[in-house]
């Protein structure tokens, strides 16, 4: 029996196949496969145009799909069904980023676990429960520290003319976009959290700017302060951090925890690999 594996951002989704024994069988990637933003029928015309997928997909036995956005039963179920299209024989799981967050860091002691990459989350998990003690607000009302979030800071400065000069030229040359063309982008066209979080590579390319430290001290703190320090023992137990913004941008979110007594724990880019170990461990026994 084959075993499939999924943790989907809102940018990129990553598949693991593995057999009951944890050998790995193949590696995958697809678009980040989000329910508000993507339909069940788009889940399988995704995984369908995917040739070594499908040439597996009859002898997949279980799939645990792990996925931005999945947060309810409603949310979960766009996916699940999308999923069981595919996979007709499979028994399917499709549960919260959070979740898989928590099970690929998980380390044998109670933990909190972040995610920050395009967008932004925490929950503590003890081993048995996870839960989380604020909400995420996604990428209008929230996504602190993320790199939709990062992603807003850098065109409001541009458009507001609050970049030196150097990064304002920098960014006309690389981008061209008028007011018009990423009002557009960000109010009517999809994935518009995906879109700002594009940003990130630029902004690392002029991370040694101030404007761009004030925006990471800013970004990285409001977060813990909203995400973190809501925990109270947030002194006592590790905080983890999975995502591509924590992982390239860890020293400034170093010194953000330091600030707060934050013991960072775990900094992982990818989860894949530690879900695979987890499930094998865990959950498949």
């Amino acid at each position: 029996m084959i075993i499939l594996i999924a943790d989907s951002g809102s940018t990129k989704c990553d598949w693991l196949a593995i057999d009951e024994t944890g050998k790995e069988l193949g590696q995958f990637s697809t678009i980040g496969l989000n329910p508000y933003f993507h339909s069940s029928n788009l889940v399988e015309q995704v995984l369908t145009s995917q040739i070594e997928m499908m040439q597996i997909a009859q002898n997949v036995g279980k799939v645990f799909f792990y996925g931005a956005g999945s947060s309810s039963k409603e949310m979960c179920s766009i996916i699940e069904v999308g999923l069981s299209r595919v996979f007709s024989h499979a028994e399917i799981l499709v549960a919260h980023d959070l979740n898989g967050a928590a099970y690929s860091t998980w380390s044998g002691e109670p933990a909190i676990t972040c995610i920050l990459g395009t967008g932004s989350n925490s929950c503590f998990f003890d081993g048995i429960d996870i839960y989380e003690e604020v909400p995420s607000l996604a990428y209008i009302l929230g996504d602190e520290g993320s790199g939709s979030w990062f992603g807003k800071r850098l065109l409001r400065s541009f458009f507001y003319k609050k970049l030196p000069q150097h990064i304002h030229d920098d960014f006309v040359s690389e981008f061209g976009l008028s007011v018009t063309e990423v009002n557009k982008r960000v109010y009517t066209e999809p994935n518009p959290n995906v879109f700002l979080a594009s940003f990130m590579k630029f902004i690392a390319k002029h991370r040694d700017a101030d404007i761009v430290k004030t925006w990471l001290e800013d970004g990285f703190g409001t977060f813990l302060d909203s995400h973190v320090t809501c925990y109270e023992n947030h002194q006592q137990v590790p905080v983890h951090f999975i995502g591509s913004v924590a992982y390239h941008f860890s020293d400034h979110l170093h010194l953000a925890c330091e600030k707060r007594g934050i013991q960072m724990g775990n900094l992982i880019k990818k989860p894949i690999e530690g879900l695979a170990k987890y499930h094998v461990e865990c959950i498949l026994q």
